[in-house]
């Protein structure tokens, strides 16, 4: 097992990658509670007519098996430390675009989702994916680290209420002496300190004494029960492959194409910022980029057949690497967790957004360092890495920020006089992002 994943070439142990595995799962078991309520349209009192609800029980036993089963697959055949999960982003599309606005049923948007999944097999199998993310230009790649750090640690702010809605400015200071805010204050201290002190697992260790300090003071419930039976997952399993006729339309061409376009830079983005982090990245390459991508293509098709949307790569899996791991084995550690959640899910109930928004926010703090590498001095490139780091918190997109990074890049190189320099693939985005824009528009 040492021999497989290269424990003594990247200087790791089992200890550390276990670790590194839980630490990832605890960053991102929310999704697992987040995901049935968004698909099932909690909060919705009316929906069109011909629209049901997904049943909340199978979409979280497909959550967990879809994460587990890509996680795996990544571990396994790419051997990096990076977990999949249904992406929050994608998961509202599905149901407030797809479902409320194009009033699709969700058993045609999951064939859609299906559809896009086969589709990134074919473009992964190709070779095409891993072209076009070795074919970005190291700064953007650096920028694309910093700028998903940034968006990472303003979610972590959010979640803890720091940082709060204001219909004057956007955003302003929260209340400060909220409880649950305190809780995640406390959290965000207990974790600096032990990274400041070298406490290797720094991260994971701040979120357990995080989610016991909000037992002890009351401010979350102690799980009243420890095991409970996966629920079934027949109301949604294979909904897909009946309803695939179903996807021939002009809707849903735009749906498929939605799907294709966010998960393919979203996961681009999460590839290479978690490689800058754990330092695989070669040449301004990422080695077994398609097997990664392979895996993670796979993951959107099985998460489609058992009954959730988009399973894409998670930045959460930079809590992970922080916390120290390094190898495919983390990923594998934290499948098992995924696949333990389903008989074990009323433990999760003690990791709330007060225990996870630290984390977020000292990962940002760790992928914010990638700044220092990128050539501000060269302005041709100063104003594309700049615009693809502020985009991506400012409109809450990783992908925004790529596309608009990703536009500039050219057009200031080229009035450089350095046109010559660009890969041309490079140009092919450019087009591609500014028809996306319009198409927006």
């Amino acid at each position: 097992m040492k021999k497989f994943f290269r424990f003594e070439e990247l200087g790791t142990n089992y200890r550390t990658e276990f670790i590194a595995g839980l630490t990832t799962f605890l960053a991102m078991a929310y999704i697992l509670f987040v995901n049935p309520s968004t698909l099932a349209l909690d909060g919705i009192d009316q929906l069109p007519e011909g629209i049901t609800r997904m049943d909340k029980g199978a979409v979280f036993t497909a959550t967990a098996v879809a994460a587990a089963i890509g996680t795996l697959v990544m571990g396994l055949l790419a051997k990096y430390p990076i977990a999949l999960a249904p992406g929050m982003g994608l998961n509202a599309f599905f149901a407030y675009t797809v479902m409320l606005d194009y009033q699709i049923p969700w058993e045609t948007a999951l064939a859609g989702v299906l559809a896009s999944g086969l589709i990134f097999i074919l473009l992964t199998l190709s070779g095409l994916r891993e072209k076009i993310i070795n074919a970005i230009p190291a700064n953007l790649k650096l920028a694309v680290g910093a700028g998903i750090g940034l968006f990472i640690a303003f979610i972590g702010f959010q979640n803890a209420g720091i940082v709060v809605n204001s219909d004057a400015t956007l955003v302003h200071l929260g209340d400060l002496s909220a409880p649950a805010t305190l809780l995640a204050i406390f959290g965000i201290i207990v974790s600096v300190i032990l990274l400041a002190m070298g406490v290797k697992g720094g991260i994971f260790y701040g979120m357990v004494l995080t989610s016991i300090m909000g037992m002890i003071t009351g401010l979350i419930d102690i799980p009243g029960a420890v095991v409970s039976s996966a629920p079934s997952v027949a109301p949604t399993f294979g909904e897909a492959f009946t309803h695939f006729g179903d996807i021939f339309t002009m809707n849903m061409l735009v749906v498929i194409l939605t799907f294709l376009f966010v998960d393919f830079f979203d996961t681009a983005g999460t590839l290479v910022a978690v490689a800058t982090q754990a330092g695989f990245m070669r040449d301004n390459k990422l080695p077994r980029a398609g097997r990664a991508l392979f895996a993670d293509s796979t993951a959107t098709v099985v998460g489609s057949i058992v009954g959730t949307s988009t399973t894409t790569s998670y930045i959460e899996s930079t809590a992970g690497v922080g916390a120290g791991g390094r190898t495919g084995f983390a990923s594998v550690v934290t499948a098992g967790f995924f696949i333990l959640a389903l008989f074990f899910s009323p433990l999760l109930s003690v990791v709330t957004e007060s225990v996870t928004a630290p984390a977020l926010i000292i990962v940002g703090v760790l992928m914010a360092t990638t700044l220092k590498n990128i050539d501000w001095d060269q302005f041709e490139i100063a104003v594309p890495a700049f615009f693809t780091i502020a985009a991506m918190p400012l409109t809450y997109s990783i992908a925004t920020g790529i596309a608009i990074g990703f536009i500039f890049f050219p057009i200031t190189m080229m009035l450089k006089g350095r046109g010559k320099e660009i890969h041309p693939i490079m140009y092919l985005l450019f087009v591609i992002f500014v028809l996306y824009f319009i198409f927006l528009a």
